[in-house]
């Protein structure tokens, strides 16, 4: 009987208060973690957990909004759950997991935006992966770019915090160029305005200018167009970028720069060759007169020669 009363106890203590901060269960085995972005970025979260012969916990996200939370088993059953904290991760009581089991809830105010661009900052103490919507089709992980593609999706293996920023409508800037008979578009996406776009077929080099810092700048075009490796200059200074290559050969270059003033992107061996030609000390100012000057120092060696053993016999004659 004193058992019956203690169990109930609990029971009621995990429904009925939620801001408990006792934790009850051991953590759930996790199938599956993920969040799921729609067109107008709202979030819902996904738990799949294991079976279990006894009750289990799960973490929450942070900011999981608790009316949205659904339990149900894989048969669509809806479960019998317990709040047990809601200070950093907050975590449900799953009482009878005996198949697997899907949780599910929404979350709100994780979006910070600036002008045009989307910011998420989020983490998980287990790997977790987020989908985006169709319109996304490329973020920026820690300031890395990703081109999203078919995938629509990152997974975060380690678990942990996050930043992903990604636009909320892409500002797309379409050059064409031509180069050997064959036209190129060039992909310029940033926020910041574009100006003086021009591409130098002898250089093989892109430049322009752009009016705004602290932007995200993304270029994409066809590898065959400058070839690579590349170098990128911000006012005739080296910048750091990253790098992506879709399958169709198309390679995606991202900068943030901080200041304002002239993007110039080239190839890094014609930048290499053009400093090594003009540098003072790789050729000789006049390279045509040096088969004249070897033969003047070959005769006058031989005329000294001469003259040493001419003066050797004359002394040697005098001693005598």
């Amino acid at each position: 009987m004193n058992k019956i009363i203690f169990l109930s106890l609990i029971v009621f203590a995990l429904v009925v208060l939620p801001v408990a901060n006792a934790q009850f269960g051991a953590p759930a085995y996790q199938k599956l973690t993920q969040l799921i972005i729609d067109e107008s970025e709202n979030i819902q979260a996904k738990h799949v957990t294991g079976v279990s012969n006894s009750p289990v916990s799960v973490n929450l996200f942070e900011g999981a909004i608790t009316d949205s939370i659904t339990v149900t088993n894989e048969d669509g059953k809806e479960l019998e759950f317990g709040i047990t904290g809601m200070s950093d991760y907050g975590s449900i009581t799953i009482f009878s997991p005996e198949k697997n089991t899907i949780v599910k809830y929404n979350l709100e105010n994780m979006f910070r935006q600036s002008d045009n661009i989307l910011t998420l900052n989020i983490g998980y103490p287990k790997p977790f992966s987020i989908i985006f919507s169709e319109k996304t089709e490329l973020i920026f992980l820690n300031n890395q770019i990703i081109q999203l593609g078919d995938k629509k999706g990152i997974s975060i293996n380690s678990g942990g915090y996050v930043n992903v920023d990604y636009y909320s409508e892409i500002p797309k800037h379409i050059e064409e160029v031509k180069w050997e008979e064959n036209k190129f578009d060039i992909k310029i996406i940033t926020d910041s305005k574009i100006d003086e776009f021009n591409f130098d077929q002898e250089s093989k080099s892109i430049s322009f200018q752009i009016n705004e810092k602290n932007k995200f700048l993304t270029v994409t075009m066809e590898e065959e167009l400058l070839s690579g490796p590349y170098t990128i200059l911000l006012n005739d200074k080296k910048i750091a970028y990253t790098k992506s290559i879709s399958k169709e050969n198309y390679v995606s270059l991202s900068m943030k720069p901080q200041v304002i003033g002239e993007i110039m992107i080239s190839n890094s061996e014609y930048i290499d060759g053009l400093t090594k030609i003009t540098s003072n000390d790789t050729l000789p100012i006049e390279s045509e007169s040096i088969p004249n000057d070897y033969f003047i120092w070959l005769v006058f060696g031989g005329v000294l020669i001469i003259v040493v053993i001419v003066v050797i016999i004359i002394m040697r004659k005098i001693k005598k």
